[in-house]
């Protein structure tokens, strides 16, 4: 592998897939913020506990999308993939969120950096650092 920084377009992508996950962990505080100050109609508890399960999950979550941008910006090959996989889920919500839903400003807003992050990592010189991962570090360089 090489021992060579990952290119801008590559470190460009993780600093928008870590912005992804700030908006994820914004969410999070919102859910546990809902979660401590809301009346929930005389069930209580249990609806308390429920969004705070929600919180922990969308937090694990969070936490995956924050380590691949990390991982991209340090030029990490294994953070990739998780970041394009990301990617890929979130242009499938935009399409609800512009087309089924009737919400076109929130789907562009989601469909935006998606497009972009995709965009950086399938260009050329985000291609060619991708490639970079396949060759082994003990492999011969001569093919016979």
């Amino acid at each position: 592998m090489s021992t060579e920084a990952a290119p801008r377009t590559v470190r460009i992508a993780g600093v928008l897939t870590a912005l992804q996950a700030v908006a994820g962990l914004i969410f999070v505080v919102a859910l546990v913020v809902r979660a401590t100050t809301t009346d929930h109609g005389g069930v209580g508890t249990l609806d308390r506990t429920q969004t705070f399960g929600e919180a922990g999950y969308y937090a694990l979550l969070v936490a995956g999308v924050l380590a691949a941008g990390i991982g991209l910006w340090k030029g990490k090959h294994w953070a990739r993939t998780p970041a394009l996989l990301l990617q890929l889920l979130l242009l499938g919500t935009a399409w609800w969120a512009i087309g089924p839903s009737g919400r076109p400003l929130i789907g562009l807003v989601i469909a935006v950096p998606s497009i972009a992050v995709l965009y950086f990592m399938f260009n050329k010189r985000g291609r060619q650092w991708s490639l970079e991962a396949g060759t082994a570090p003990d492999a011969d360089s001569d093919p016979r």
